[in-house]
């Protein structure tokens, strides 16, 4: 295990670590929002990544060991595009990215090239997994997004996120908006498994049924309703974690 320091495109320092197992396959995975790679239960989902292949876990931008702030997952897809550069520097020949809840909208923005937004390099992945993810912004059809948004959305919440170790941007974002989710998924033409959970409390059906609809001309996506599931990295078990990553290793349709 090697704690590393990664450099995105628009130079913020990005912490991350480095799990090398082989070179045919490497897990690029990305937490969600007020996450970190540090984390129990980030660390028992890289635990059984690492059976199946070498493991580059990141903090995404305004969380944990790494710089700057989070823009709530526009400017992340750089952080996960250097987590990849990283992983085929070291040779590896397959990587995969699996992302959480914001990590995931992030790494379906990623492999959709949404990097190209902010006109940087952009280094293609070979599947890509999300589980937990919304399919669009700005949605506020439960309670708890209700309440995450007059978080995220006023001085007074992003100081309190800020002191519990989360950064918060205050920069609004671009019109029109960033690509969403579900946008993304109309572009990616590689392996997609969408994992959602059917008791998940932020966003519920809607969300994985949208980006099931909007990647239904890619005949390599997958999509795995996990019963019981609520949410992200908090909720999923061992046994989902190892399904994602033996489909990641060779991707099939579930």
């Amino acid at each position: 295990m090697v704690d590393v320091h990664l450099t995105t495109t628009d130079g913020v320092r990005i912490g991350a670590t480095w799990l090398p197992r082989s070179q045919d396959t490497a897990f690029v995975v990305v937490h969600g929002l007020t996450g970190s790679r540090s984390t129990p239960r980030m660390a028992a989902i890289v635990d059984v990544l690492q059976r199946h292949g070498s493991v580059c876990a990141i903090d995404m931008r305004g969380h944990g060991t790494s710089a700057g702030e989070t823009t709530l997952g526009m400017d992340e897809v750089l952080d996960v595009d250097a987590a990849v550069a990283y992983a085929r520097k070291q040779g590896i020949d397959r990587v995969v990215t699996i992302g959480f809840s914001m990590g995931g909208a992030v790494v379906v923005r990623h492999a959709a090239g949404a990097a190209a937004e902010r006109d940087t390099p952009h280094h293609r992945v070979d599947a890509v997994a999300s589980v937990s993810a919304p399919a669009f912004w700005f949605y506020r059809g439960t309670r708890i997004m209700r309440v995450v948004h007059s978080i995220v959305e006023s001085p007074a919440g992003r100081l309190a996120m800020r002191a519990r170790g989360t950064a918060i941007t205050h920069r609004p974002w671009p019109t029109p908006p960033p690509m969403s989710p579900e946008e993304a998924a109309r572009l990616i033409d590689t392996p997609f498994l969408i994992v959602h959970g059917d008791a998940d409390h932020y966003f519920p059906m809607e969300h994985p049924r949208a980006l099931e609809r909007a990647s239904e001309a890619n005949p390599q996506r997958s999509v795995v309703i996990v019963p019981g599931l609520r949410h992200a990295e908090s909720g999923i078990s061992p046994e989902s974690v190892d399904l994602i990553a033996r489909w990641g290793c060779a991707p099939a349709r579930l």
